[in-house]
Parts: C-alpha cells; sequence; structure tokens
C-alpha cells in the first residue's frame, strides 16, 4: 500500500543450558561445538568439504539423482517461466535468470512487446559479463531509479546472496555506471534516492553506527560529489533497535519524506520530515503497520486501539486523510474488519481505488474500494478465477487503476493477468501462462482442518493422488513455517510437482498458529512463552493425516526453512515418533545463542530474550540444540544451510549436526558456499540442494 516499504524492505524481514547473561557465558566456554561459529574459519570450513562430501557421495552419485537435478534445473532455467515485471515510466522490467544467463539479466520491454509470446527484450546489464569482468560472484539485490525519467538508478548488488550489498549508481540511457556516482560499500542497508543530488544512506558509518542486530542505527542525508563521511544526520535510533531508514515518497502532488524507526517486528515509529529537517512522528501505535498513499493514510492494527472515543478490532484496516490525522484529528474509515474465520492479506492503491485482498479459510476473495463524499463504497473484483491463490497489485497507482493479478494453486500452473479497478472495466486480460511442468491430472487438492492439543481448528492443504489407497504407505511431505505473521497459501511448483508429485508422492502444507491466515491473533497466539502452540498445531496435522491412513510415522517426512527450520528441528526432537524423515534448512537451533549470531537479535520479539533468565526457562522448552538427546534415536536427518548466511547463522546447523554425529544419529550434511539466507545463489545451486532433499526423502519414505 505504500511507497516507504522499499526504503524499509531493505532490512530483508522476514524473518542460549544456563541462564542469564553469565549463564550465555558459560555456555560459550563449555559448547563443544561452538567453534563451527567461525563462518569462514578454515577449519570449520574443512569441516565442511568434509560433510558434504559425505552427503554428496550418500545422494548424489546415482543416475536417477543426477536425473532429477537435471529436471529440475531445466524447469529453474526454462524460457517459459512467467518473467514478472514492473513498470517505470513507458517500460515494463525484469530480472531473469536461465541456463545462459545463470546470475541473470537485468532487461525490459513495452507492454506491446510484453504481451508477445516471445518479447524483445532490451538488456540493461548482464551480471555474468559484470563477474566476468571484476572477477566477483555479484547477486541481483534489486535497483531503485529516480523519476520522473528514471535514468538514473541506485542498483543493489550482494556478494553470494548475502544481505551485505553494495550500492552502485548507474545510467540507464548509456548503460553503465556512473564514474564518480553514488557507491555504498558492502554493508547491510542501503541507499535511497531523494532527488538527483542527494541520497538517504542506512548503512554502516563506522564504529557504533549499528544495531545490535547488524543493521543500520543511523540514517543521513548525502549529498552528490560529497564523501559520504561528511552526510549530515537526519536521524540515530538506540542500539537496541532493529532497523533505521528513511524514504522519499515521489508521488507528483503528494512528495513527502519519512524515516522509519523499527524497534522489533510489528513495532516501529514513522516519522514525517520536514522541508527544515524537523521530524513530526506519525502518532500512531506502533504496532499498527503504517502506510501513506497520495492523501491516505492507512492503519492496520494488530492491536485493539481505542481512540476518539471508538475502539477498533485488532487485525482491522483503518483510514483518514494524512494531513487531517497528522493536525489531530482521529476519525476513520473502517476498510476491513475481521472475523473468526477472515484475515486481511493485503492492500493496494491504484489511481482511483483501493484493491483489498481478503483471506477467508486461507482462501482469496477481492474487493474494490472507493472514496467519495458519503464515504468508501465496495463492490468484489469482476472476472477473478474461483480457484487457487489469487494476488492483485497495482501496475502504477499515480497513472492508471491497472492491476497485474496472479491466480495459482498446487497443480495449476500460474497465470498472469492484467485487470482494472475501474467501474464496468472489461474482464482481465490473460498475459502469460506458465506450462506445465510436471504431470498433474493424478492428483487432486483439498482442505483439511486438524484439531491441536489445545482444541484449536487448525487448516492444512494436501496435494493427494486421486486413487489414493488410504493404507498408510503414502510418502508424504508436510511443509510449514508458523511465525512472523506469514500466511501460506497454494502456489504452483514445477521442482515440487516434478521430484515429489509426479512420483506418486503426497504433499501437504499446514496452516499453524504464528503465521498470519487468520490475521495478528493467529501470529500472536504462537510467540514467546507459547511458542509450542505452533509445534503442537503441526504435530496435530501430521496425526491427522495419520489418523486418516493417508500415510503413516514410517512414510511422513517434513521440510522447513529458517524459522520453519527451528519448527522442523523441534519436531525432530519433540515428536520424533512422528516422522521417518526430516529436513531442517538454514535453520535456528540453538535458542540460547541466536540472538548473538548475525542478525539474531532482531527476532527477540518473536522468541524472546535468553539473557533474561525468566524468558530463558520458556526459550529453552524449544531450542533443538538443548532439547537434543543423545541417548534416543531420532528419525533420518539432513540439514542443509549456506555459508553465505549472514541472516541466520550457519552454525546453527553446523552445530546441530556435530551434536547429532557424535551420538551416532542417521543425519546428513550439507552447506553451499554461496546463496544467503535462500540457501542458493543461481538456478543450478538451487537445483543441486532441492534434488538433495527429495532423493533423501524418497529414499527414506518410499520403502
Amino acid at each position: 500500500m505504500s511507497k516507504l516499504s522499499q526504503a524499509c524492505a531493505a532490512a530483508g524481514m522476514a524473518f542460549c543450558l544456563a541462564t542469564g547473561a553469565a549463564g550465555a557465558q558459560e555456555a560459550a566456554v563449555t559448547d563443544p561445538h561452538q567453534w563451527l561459529e567461525g563462518v569462514e574459519d578454515p577449519a570449520a570450513l574443512e569441516w565442511v568439504k568434509a560433510q558434504n562430501a559425505k552427503a554428496e557421495a550418500e545422494l548424489a552419485s546415482t543416475p536417477e539423482f543426477r536425473q532429477l537435478e537435471a529436471d529440475l534445473l531445466a524447469i529453474y532455467d526454462s524460457d517459459e517461466r512467467i518473467p514478472g515485471v514492473y513498470k517505470q515510466g513507458e517500460w515494463y522490467y525484469n530480472f531473469w535468470r536461465d541456463k545462459q544467463n545463470p546470475r541473470g539479466l537485468w532487461r525490459r520491454t513495452t507492454l506491446e512487446e510484453y504481451r508477445k509470446a516471445s518479447p524483445r527484450w532490451e538488456v540493461l546489464l548482464d551480471l555474468d559479463a559484470l563477474n566476468k569482468s571484476e572477477d566477483t560472484n555479484w547477486v541481483w539485490g534489486g535497483a531503485n531509479c529516480l523519476r520522473p525519467d528514471y535514468a538514473r538508478c541506485l542498483i543493489s548488488l550482494s556478494r553470494g546472496g548475502a544481505d551485505a550489498t553494495v550500492t552502485r549508481e548507474f545510467d540507464l540511457s548509456t548503460k553503465s555506471w556512473v564514474d564518480g556516482g553514488f557507491f555504498r560499500p558492502e554493508a547491510k542497508g542501503g541507499l535511497v534516492w531523494i532527488d538527483r543530488d542527494n541520497v538517504y544512506a542506512f548503512t554502516d558509518f563506522g564504529e557504533g553506527s549499528l544495531t545490535e542486530s547488524g543493521y543500520p542505527r543511523i540514517v543521513k542525508q548525502w549529498k552528490r560529489g560529497t564523501p559520504l563521511e561528511s552526510a549530515s544526520l537526519v536521524y540515530e535510533g538506540q542500539p537496541g533497535d532493529m532497523y533505521i531508514s528513511a524514504g522519499h515518497d515521489d508521488t507528483p502532488g503528494f512528495e513527502r519524506d519519512f524515516v522509519s524507526r523499527t524497534i522489533a517486528f510489528y513495532n516501529d515509529e514513522l516519522y514525517l520530515r520536514n522541508a527544515d529537517g524537523t521530524l513530526v512522528k506519525v502518532d500512531a501505535p506502533n504496532s499498527a503497520q503504517k502506510s501513506v498513499q497520495r492523501e491516505w493514510i492507512g492503519l492496520e492494527l494488530r492491536e485493539p486501539w481505542t481512540v476518539g472515543g471508538k475502539t477498533y478490532k485488532a487485525g482491522s484496516l483503518l483510514a483518514a486523510k494524512f494531513d487531517d490525522f497528522m493536525a489531530g484529528k482521529r476519525e476513520f474509515d473502517v476498510l476491513f474488519e475481521p472475523t473468526d474465520t477472515t484475515s486481511l492479506a493485503g492492500a493496494s492503491f491504484t489511481r482511483n481505488h483501493l484493491v483489498l485482498n481478503v483471506l477467508d479459510d486461507v482462501k482469496n476473495t477481492l474487493t474494490v474500494l472507493t472514496p467519495g463524499a458519503n464515504g468508501w463504497s465496495r463492490r468484489p473484483l469482476q472476472g477473478i478465477p474461483a480457484f487457487g491463490t489469487i494476488s492483485a497489485r497495482a501496475v502504477d497507482s499515480d497513472e492508471s487503476d491497472a492491476l497485474w493479478l496472479t491466480v495459482t494453486d498446487y497443480l495449476t500452473p500460474t497465470t498472469l493477468m492484467l485487470g482494472d479497478a475501474g467501474e464496468g472495466a472489461a474482464a482481465p486480460e490473460t498475459l502469460k501462462t506458465q506450462p506445465a511442468f510436471f504431470d498433474a491430472s493424478k492428483h487432486v487438492v483439498e482442505q483439511h482442518f486438524a484439531t491441536s492439543k489445545d482444541g484449536t481448528r487448525v487448516p492444512y492443504f494436501l496435494v493427494r493422488p486421486k486413487d489414493l489407497a488410504y493404507d498408510g504407505t503414502a510418502p508424504t511431505l508436510l511443509y510449514g513455517y508458523g511465525g512472523f505473521e506469514i500466511s501460506l497459501t497454494p502456489g504452483y511448483s514445477g521442482g515440487t510437482g516434478k521430484g515429489w508429485l509426479e512420483r506418486g508422492g503426497v504433499y501437504a502444507v499446514a496452516n499453524i498458529r504464528g503465521g498470519g491466515e487468520y490475521g495478528p491473533r493467529w501470529h500472536q497466539a504462537a510467540l514467546k512463552q507459547n511458542r509450542n502452540k505452533a509445534y503442537e498445531d503441526f504435530a496435530a496435522v501430521a496425526q491427522d493425516m495419520i489418523d486418516r491412513k493417508i500415510t503413516s510415522p514410517a512414510h511422513l517426512g517434513i521440510r522447513g526453512g529458517s524459522n520453519g527450520g527451528l519448527l522442523t528441528g523441534n519436531m525432530l526432537v519433540q515428536y520424533p515418533e512422528l516422522f521417518g524423515a526430516v529436513v531442517i534448512q538454514v535453520p535456528l537451533l540453538d535458542m540460547q545463542r541466536y540472538n548473538k549470531l548475525l542478525a539474531g537479535a532482531s527476532w527477540m520479539a518473536e522468541y524472546g530474550n535468553p539473557d533474561v533468565p525468566e524468558e530463558w526457562e520458556y526459550i529453552r522448552t524449544f531450542s533443538p540444540y538443548h532439547l537434543f538427546d543423545p541417548a534416543k534415536q531420532y528419525p533420518p536427518t539432513i540439514l542443509l544451510t549456506s555459508t553465505r548466511d549472514d541472516r541466520v547463522h550457519p552454525g546453527h546447523a553446523r552445530k546441530m549436526h556435530a551434536k547429532m554425529l557424535e551420538s551416532g544419529q542417521d543425519v546428513r550434511y550439507y552447506e553451499n558456499i554461496e546463496g544467503g539466507h535462500g540457501g542458493a545463489a543461481d538456478n543450478k545451486q538451487a537445483a543441486h540442494m532441492d534434488a538433495l532433499y527429495l532423493t533423501f526423502l524418497w529414499q527414506q519414505l518410499a520403502k
């Protein structure tokens, strides 16, 4: 809904047996595996290479593996994938990776060309050529181009896919780097345009300029032609904050500047920056998501709010005129109010309308709202398919009511349409349809509900063969996340389809608490001391599939990454009897030290602070590294991570693997040397890592 999000997105959001700080220091001495936290320590990397070699020898040496890897790479590199675009001026931009361009091309075309099956693209930047000329492994991080002509762009690049990036100024008219242009050295943070000669810089300015999470604590205004060191201070946050940034809203007629202070996830302050540099707080609850578009301010509430003599429900979306709000008025239009089964999945302003995307039991509905003299009218968006996950976003919110509409589900290839939010507009035009990358004719999608330990109704999606025998023998993969208010909705995955469903496997996705499927309440139900609610939900879904005889523990595998890796790590140690194989990717596992490793301190609002004794008492109940019992036998496991992941430290996976190895568990490990938090830096690496875990799962579960 807000143009400010591009400034905040640089944060990469998302996403220690002693007590207190003294206990953490004791653990630092007594943990025999802590040396593996040395990310690029030579001894640690030699250990990694040895573990990788063992995993490769076990899983990657067969013709079947090589065929699967080749099939996956062909899908990931396919020229028939939908090239997603975004509009700047009259051009439509895309970043594209394929077999010939593994690191990718930044390119653009016209809408007329884009409508064609094989558009002509103008290449703006070739990352493979850049890497060759500079002998570097740059990974694309995005481009921020300056209105109105979009001739100058601030391009973000990272080494190997890390969160830390450099920013370089690029001239689109010459397709070259600007000599002496803006340049930000490698760090977490970013640059965003104010005007042609000024940018906001939030980055590492030296000692004391980063938060305890490793993100920017200071934002400055930097003038062209001057050293970065001489940039003028705009705002300085506290060391315990998460992320400080600033942005310029360039909407014609509504140009404004804002400073964002993110204290923690779902806890932030927004300030309007006046022409004289003074800051005025946007006086809304810290927990609310605040967005400004043209004359409107939108507030998505995460907690009940009593103001102006009224109380508004958590999960509601409120709107008011921005200038009136800043003047102190507190009169709102309620654009959305949740029910027991609904939550707000998204909101996108076009030139004259607001399109709301609502989840009802994890199924989408789209509604068009239009402001008028008597408030906001509403009507359904016409011409939308009745199946699958549907998303809507404005093509150009300053110029038209055009919408990008995307429709997808687990078995139906993704379709991209061009629609219009205007009254009486023509039916959406289908622009691109992804080809079928696997045979989906033998499967069907269902939604079921499991009952968790405390009686909570937990939905999950099931993709099963139409002729499933219901004898408990079907190889089944259950996926989950359950954190940071992120919803898991159906989507087409050629890799999962080819590598799992086409072989006859069952696939399930659990919509557990901690996610956002039912709004803030669903997320908040599994925070901190209630974290195990998410794990109870996931176990309930697993048990429900077992009770239905869809599968059985010997044939049931699970997979999760990042916070989902913490999920599957807890399933491993708390519910080992339910599973026949466990995949743990880029995980958090040592919850006593997570806040001391890379960006870990930024997640304490989600998990708690292990350095506070009373908080460690509950955190230890979901710390897989500490719950692991060497005397027990655990299901076969594979851990996957990346050396270049500078968000979730690879030490979590390394140490857990070492602990499992020394007790004789059935465990294997693979660490990609590049890849960042996504695990892979290009399609080839992604195909290899996906083939590893899919091969492992099939070997374990299809017996």
